[in-house]
């Protein structure tokens, strides 16, 4: 640690160059805190984007969280799901800066290499949500066990198929870049409804037709989506134009869930078509009440901001550094179904408790 942290001062003698900072807000008090003797310690958060719930949601729990520790933070994102040169600039801005730490939900591995130039540094690098690959690209990742909350939306739809032919569209996040989350999720789904999988590192190359646990099963399509509404709702299009029939519809996340039930609704097709998501925010389970979405996977994005700004300061100030969760390359933050339509043998809780953890 003091090797990292000699290294760190550094890179102070160019702190001029933050000028260009992607800075979104600062928080925090850069005197060094609540007066017990702590030094100050800077933090960058840098989300996906902006505008996604969940890391607005992330962004508000790591200004909290700084606020509370006296922690100078600045917030940056990608323009876009997948912006990773808008993430590089970030990371760059903040080694310029002389931050101590980054919390960062990689748009990809064409970050990897700016990380590896920040730990270099001396900056102690925590990946939120989404853990790179490999995941000792970073220091640590606190994250939702994402295979778990795709495996758990799959086990609720294959005992509410009922031993029912399933013809399945698979609405991932990208098709032009491998992101763990993105086949951690698609994976597990395919995995809890009893489908073997190949490699479990890559989506797409299971068999398209065979048996599920409950019956036979149909994957009509893979389709990106970008983690958003409209995408969702072009990938849903797409899929019913290669396969009317689809009667179960897995989604990356609630705003493409969201946009697949549009494009659902105006082909006159959502009787009998399960949609089920990750995510969990208060927008997601309303639609997990009002029958839009099946069931989802909650997962906590506060909980993960909030960890990763005080596993910083105490890093900065002690050395003490977080430990991942038994069994996992991961700090596991949890991850609860929600439904209306409980299933024998998969644990859940109602859209009402829910609404009681949800974010957003």
């Amino acid at each position: 640690m003091i090797q990292r942290i000699g290294r760190r001062r550094a890179a102070l003698l160019v702190a001029a160059a933050a000028a260009t900072s992607m800075v979104v807000s600062g928080c925090g008090d850069s005197s060094g805190g609540s007066g017990d003797g702590a030094k100050s310690v800077a933090v960058s958060l840098i989300t996906k984007n902006s505008t996604n719930p969940f890391f607005v949601t992330m962004q508000q729990g790591a200004k909290k969280a700084a606020e509370a520790e006296g922690v100078k933070l600045t917030v940056t994102a990608g323009k876009e799901d997948g912006d990773e040169a808008g993430q590089v600039q970030a990371i760059e801005d903040a080694i310029a800066r002389g931050d101590e730490g980054i919390l960062i939900t990689p748009n990809g591995p064409g970050v990897n290499p700016a990380i590896k130039k920040a730990r270099d540094a001396g900056l102690y690098v925590i990946a939120l949500d989404t853990p790179p690959d490999p995941a000792n690209t970073v220091d640590i990742t606190f994250a939702t066990d994402n295979f778990k909350a795709g495996e758990l939306i799959g086990k609720w739809t294959a005992t509410q198929l009922a031993g029912k032919p399933a013809t399945i569209a698979l609405l991932d996040l990208f098709n032009d870049k491998v992101v763990s989350v993105d086949y951690d999720r698609d994976q597990g789904f395919l995995t809890g409804m009893g489908i073997n999988t190949a490699d479990k590192k890559k989506n797409g190359d299971e068999a398209k037709t065979g048996s599920y646990s409950g019956g036979s099963y149909t994957i009509a399509c893979n389709e990106p989506t970008n983690g958003a509404e409209d995408g969702g709702r072009t990938a849903m299009e797409n899929c019913l134009t290669k396969n009317p029939g689809i009667n179960v519809v897995y989604t990356i996340n609630e705003p493409a869930a969201v946009g697949a039930h549009k494009a659902l609704q105006a082909a006159g097709k959502t009787q009998g078509v399960l949609v089920v998501s990750v995510d969990g925010g208060c927008d997601g389970v309303r639609q997990v009440k009002d029958g839009v979405i099946g069931a989802t996977s909650q997962q906590y994005p506060l909980k993960m901001a909030e960890l990763g700004v005080q596993a910083i300061k105490k890093i900065a100030n002690d050395g003490q550094k977080p430990k991942v969760s038994e069994g996992l390359d991961f700090f596991d933050t949890g991850v609860t179904l929600v439904t209306d339509k409980a299933a024998t043998g998969v644990e859940s809780i109602t859209s009402a408790d829910g609404a009681q953890r949800c974010w957003g």
